[in-house]
């Protein structure tokens, strides 16, 4: 026949949109031409396709081919279709049966040898092709993240001639066995962090309820150490939690293998990092660190260094658990549900306030380092933390040895389990009816609470984010109902004075 229809998809975002290839040889001189807005990458497929058509020993049709990507209006870009194309072609010119194809989708690049190549984003695409109840053939290297798809029909192959042999019906291609289990790496032990009793309860409390953590303290006091050991911490992914991680890796251009991890994404961007890196972004919009932390730690180490107009474009994703990136061809979405970890010195010195060593800094100076993050984003941190110096006898005494993680992440589990049998999710997302059933206060404590959110001049944000926090150490405690122990310890949290006075 001479008309042939392949089945592939796109990639916009995480999502994979289908299209629908259609291949067809008429009279005339011999040309090869590909409509249905192709952008570079698939233009020059023409090349790829012809050449490993040939060097595969098919015949490439000496007729006018036009292939037609559909729909037209959808932008097309990469080596992903160059499978489906050359699928097409052999089907309209009779190599291969064309009623074999209509109920398996090509997602794979062609090396001019007829080799197939893997592509980026094959696991939205697999998901996709699951829901419309279809086969998929790939690229062997690409088997591994596509496996992570349970009960998909996932065929994968070495080079065009395995593929045409399957629809031919000569060798069946085995299936794919699937993705090696999820397995949790090795991580730092808290136990490694001496002293800082305060700010390894805060960690916890904010593990706990995925609460956003502020450590503020001189050079040298372990704000990093503390931070890196936060995913020892945290309860491991869920199987649809890590599969919506490695869609995110398989799109972004990173090793799909860290994306099988079952210990959550810890991001830690340099503060050069710009908006695009740390958002995402691009001509080909790509996810960014934001979205490589989806239900992970962002953790940026020298908050006040970060270029405020960088530090500013977290505040939306903060609250929503998305970033929308517009361009002129296309809108895309990336989930960003991070939980954020900041680390940062008081002053320009590092010695703000300190017993032990004198502040160079002038109260100006300090003011001016301080103000480099806005209000608005120091509002959407739950637990503001002082992390003082280390004294020299913790040091080398060590003392009795800390809590490991191990012990602190039991603890954290527990009251997760009461979080999500409460209300489906982490105590930093409650609101509306949600979180005033969970976080119904005493006539004393709302007292209480008001009085301190007048004395300390703090938003209504504010004061929803100290009700999750108290409801979470409630639930690390196992307590019912928030009592004033509970409320008094969060507010602690929020009592971080930004003012300067020497």
């Amino acid at each position: 026949m001479s008309l042939a229809i392949v089945f592939s998809r796109a990639q916009l975002g995480i999502d994979a949109p289908p299209v629908v290839v259609e291949a067809h040889l008429s009279n005339g001189l011999p040309s090869f031409t590909i409509v249905g807005l192709p952008q570079t990458a698939v233009k020059e497929s023409k090349d790829r396709v012809r050449s490993a058509i040939m060097n595969a020993h098919f015949d490439f049709p000496a007729s006018r081919v036009t292939i037609n990507l559909a729909p037209a209006d959808l932008p097309k870009s990469g080596g992903r279709y160059d499978l489906a194309i050359a699928l097409s072609i052999l089907a309209a010119s009779g190599q291969v049966p064309a009623e074999r194809l209509a109920d398996t989708e090509f997602y794979a690049e062609l090396a001019l040898s007829g080799e197939l190549r893997r592509i980026d984003g094959v696991l939205p695409a697999v998901v996709q092709a699951h829901k419309a109840q279809r086969a998929v053939i790939i690229a062997q290297p690409n088997g591994d993240e596509a496996g992570m798809v349970q009960d998909a029909e996932i065929y994968c192959a070495d080079h065009l001639l395995e593929v045409c042999a399957h629809l031919n019906g000569n060798e069946k291609l085995p299936l794919n066995g699937g993705s090696p289990p999820l397995r949790t790496r090795s991580s730092a032990d808290l136990a490694d962090v001496k002293s800082q009793a305060t700010a390894k309860r805060a960690a916890e409390i904010a593990a706990a309820g995925q609460h956003n953590l502020l450590l503020v303290g001189p050079p040298g006091s372990g704000k990093t150490m503390l931070a890196s050991r936060m995913p020892g911490i945290l309860p491991p992914l869920s199987e649809e939690e890590a599969l919506s991680v490695a869609a995110i890796y398989s799109v972004s251009q990173h090793p799909t293998t860290l994306a099988l991890q079952q210990q959550r994404p810890f991001r830690a961007p340099h503060h050069t990092a710009s908006g695009v890196a740390l958002v995402g972004g691009g001509g080909h919009p790509r996810p960014g660190e934001i979205s490589l932390a989806h239900h992970g730690v962002l953790f940026l180490d020298e908050l006040p260094e970060f270029p405020r107009h960088v530090l500013e474009v977290l505040r939306e994703p903060m609250e929503s658990g998305i970033i929308r990136i517009s361009r002129a061809a296309q809108q895309v979405s990336f989930p960003a549900r991070f939980q954020l970890v900041a680390a940062m010195n008081p002053c320009p010195c590092g010695y703000f306030g300190s017993a032990d060593r004198h502040c160079r800094c002038t109260p100006d100076q300090v003011q001016r380092y301080r103000d480099r993050i806005s209000g608005p984003l120091l509002d959407r941190i739950d637990l503001h933390v002082n992390v003082p110096r280390v004294c020299a006898q913790d040091l080398t005494d060590g003392g009795a040895p800390g809590e490991t993680s191990a012990t602190v992440l039991r603890r954290v589990t527990r009251a997760r389990q009461l979080q999500y049998r409460r209300s489906g999710h982490a105590n930093a997302l409650l609101s509306g009816k949600a979180l005033n059933a969970a976080c119904s206060l005493a006539k004393s404590d709302t007292d209480l609470l008001n009085t301190a959110i007048e004395r300390l001049q703090l938003s209504a944000r504010a004061y929803h984010r100290i009700l999750r926090v108290a409801r979470t150490i409630a639930d690390l405690q196992g307590a019912e109902s928030i009592t004033t122990r509970h409320l008094t310890e969060a507010l602690s949290y929020r009592a971080l004075d930004r003012r300067v006075s020497r």
